[in-house]
Formats: structure tokens, sequence, C-alpha cells
């Protein structure tokens, strides 16, 4: 792979994951939820810093990121025995707890004995060399220095996800794929800026020409076409549909030309295209270039490409299942590389596409993906009760194993192909 395809798979990879992620913090964020890491890539951390009580850092391998919230998968930040350094506040309560203590630095040292950050802030041990056990008032808004250098919060209950009202926890859930529905809107309406015009798949002729059948039979530019054959055309898809499944036998196309209907009899002439014949009229679909029809253009993209994506997820076990209609990282990797090489512009568009594909395949009702959280939602709504901790836990943990065992087996698939 060359360097201009490694950094294509970088930016793409980079791009969806940010916006996708930034969705679910935004949402956290506006819910009172606490979200104690921000972070683009996995593994090993390059950089970190910190803002609003959010640790900000980006990851070595740029295959994903998390929004790591208060209350999801919390685990003790402490442990009893741990030797730490503290430091305090005015009035002497702990604003930062320092893990690392077997590296220099500022602070109090001090042994847990208990601890609960959660509900009392408190920390009970021994401080320094004393051997008088003290129990010391923690801040709410203190903070965490953790073995790996990343500052976190502290999360009292209060800030957890599972504090937020329902309603909330779902426009948290959803907001990930929403994002990348608007991310992909954002780039096909600015690309659509980028022609010198638009196509709104209206039925409507643009242009038809010259000694063709269509100018031959009478039709104009600016014929809205209704029917073909009988068939209502609704879209300029189905016109060319229409056409093209008729061959070269005489049809029937119905207008409306001026607020009138009209019907017009044409014979389609067969034209040599790529090796094959193909029956054509000699019209084109209406262009635009208004502002507004640019941004319509980003919507029609959007909508027909969620229905392509949409068909062939529905139709992913007709005929048989295979892996070789699943791509994962390998697979993306590879038509990154090919599309690189056509300009940064189709680039986009392929970024588009697959945050399209990324909002949808999040919101399959498995779970671990954002739309299993969202059926526990509607099951917590339904029963009108809290669901147990364990239960919810138990299927995330499920499909999170069913989802890593697919991603193995559609990598090695795509390594194989």
């Amino acid at each position: 792979m060359s360097l201009t395809a490694i950094i294509a798979f970088i930016f793409v990879f980079g791009v969806l994951v940010t916006v996708h992620e930034f969705g679910h913090f935004f949402a956290a964020k506006k819910s009172g939820v606490l979200v104690r890491e921000f972070a683009i890539g996995m593994g090993p951390k390059l950089l970190s810093w910190n803002r609003n009580h959010t640790a900000y850092t980006i990851r070595i391998l740029p295959v994903g990121g998390y929004v790591r919230m208060a209350g999801m998968d919390e685990t003790p930040d402490l442990e009893a025995g741990q030797r730490l350094r503290l430091r305090f506040d005015q009035v002497g309560k702990v604003t930062e707890i320092d893990t690392r203590i077997d590296q220099t630095g500022q602070g109090v040292p001090f042994q847990i004995d208990t601890f609960d950050l959660s509900d009392d802030l408190t920390l009970t041990g021994y401080q320094a060399d004393d051997s008088e056990m003290k129990v010391l008032s923690v801040s709410h808004d203190a903070t965490i220095i953790e073995e790996n250098g990343v500052t976190v919060q502290i999360a009292p209950r209060d800030t957890w996800f599972q504090s937020a009202k329902l309603w909330r926890r779902a426009l948290i859930n959803i907001a990930g794929p929403f994002m990348n529905f608007v991310l992909a809107l954002v780039v096909f309406s600015g690309l659509g800026f980028t022609l010198p015009s638009v196509t709104l798949n209206e039925p409507i002729v643009g242009t038809v020409q010259h000694n063709m059948p269509a100018q031959k039979a009478g039709l104009q530019a600016g014929d809205r076409i209704t029917e073909v054959n009988g068939h209502k055309t609704t879209t300029w898809g189905n016109v060319a549909t229409a056409i093209s499944s008729v061959g070269h036998k005489q049809m029937t196309i119905d207008i409306v030309r001026d607020g009138k209907q009209e019907t017009i009899k044409v014979t389609p002439k067969l034209v040599t295209v790529n090796g094959a014949k193909t029956p054509l009229v000699g019209i084109t679909e209406k262009t635009h270039q208004s502002f507004g029809a640019r941004i319509k253009y980003g919507v029609y993209t959007i909508a027909s490409t969620t229905s392509r994506i949409w068909y062939a997820l529905t139709h992913l076990f007709s005929g048989g299942f295979s892996l070789d209609k699943l791509g994962g990282p390998v697979s993306i990797a590879k038509t990154t590389s090919t599309v690189a090489k056509t300009g940064f512009l189709n680039i986009l568009f392929y970024m588009a596409f697959l945050s399209i594909n990324l909002g949808i395949m999040n919101l399959i009702p498995i779970p671990a993906l954002d739309g299993g959280k969202l059926i526990l939602n509607l099951l917590e709504a339904i029963l009108r009760r809290p669901l147990p901790a364990s239960f919810e836990n138990g299927v995330t943990v499920v499909g999170a194993i069913a989802m890593v065992i697919l991603m193995i087996a559609v990598t090695i698939n795509d390594i194989l192909r």
C-alpha cells in the first residue's frame, strides 16, 4: 500500500470515528453525564490533554475510538492498600489523586484502606508516616492521574450514565449514528457545490438529443414523464429502467407539459454500448445549479445510498450466507487504496458512503451496538423500571463476543481473498 493510500485510510477512519464518537460525546455532555475520556484510536496513547473534566487522547492504532462515560463498564479507580500522592484545596479536600507513586512528583503520600468515590466521596487510610487512620473528604471534581499518565475525572454517582433520564440515555445512544448521517449530508452537499450542475433523480427531461427517437416523437426539455407503458415513473431511475426493458419496441410515454397531459409514442434505437445493444431514446435528466438544489443533491444521495445499503443488508442471507458479502478493515483499506488514486473528491465521496454504512450498521439491534442499546432502552420504557444490571451486562458481553468473532472471521476472509 502506498503512502498516499495509508494517509487516505487514516484520514477516512479518523474522520468517521471522530464524528461518530462526537455524537455520543456531545449528547452525553448535554445530558449531564460525565465523559471521562474521549479517545480517537485504540491501544497505547500518543497524546493526551484535559479540558472541562474530560481527558482527550489520541491512540496509536487508527482503527476505532470510544467515549468513556461515567458508570458504563465502571471499575474501581483505586484498590485497598494502594499508595498514592494527594493534593488538596484550601479547605482540605482532595483535588488530585496521583497513582504514579513510583515517579517523582508533588503531593502528600497516602496509603488507602478503604475508599468511596461514588457516593460519600471519601478516602480512608494513612497519610505520610502517620499511624493514625484518617478519613479524607474528596472534591466532587477531583481528578485521578492513572498509571499511564492519563488524567481522568472521578465519577460521583450523579454523573453516571445510568443516572440520566431514560430519554436522555436513548438520545446518547442514537447520537453517534445520527452524526454519521450528518457527516454524509455535509460531504455530499459539499461535493454538489464542486459540480457544474447536479441531478435530483426527477423524471423531468433535461435535454433532447438531435436526430434521436425522442426528438422525432416530439419530446421536449422540461417534460415531466409520469408513465412509461402504463407504469408510473416517480424518479429518473424508473424512467431509465422502463426504457431499457422495452428493447426495440414501440412504447407510450405519458408526460405533463405546461400543466397539460400528453401521450407520446416512441420506438427506442438500439445503440452498441460497451459491446452490448442498448435501447436509447435520446433524452437526459434535468440538471440544476441553484444553492437549494445542491443541498437537495446531498439529501437525495443519502437516500439513494441508504436504500442500496439497506437492500444489501436485507438480502445478506438470500442465496445462503457468505463472508464474501461482508468486508472488514482490510477490505476497506484495499478499497481506500484504489479510491485514493482517483483524487481527493472521490475519497470524500467514499468516506460519506462509509459514514452511512457505519450509521446503519450501528443501528442494527445487536447487543453491544447502538441499536442493541436502543432496544434495551425500549424494554426499560415498556417495563417502566430499570433493567437488572446483570442482564444488561450479560447481553452486552455476549453481543460483543459475537461481534469480535465475526470481525476476526471477516478479517481472515479478507486477507485470504
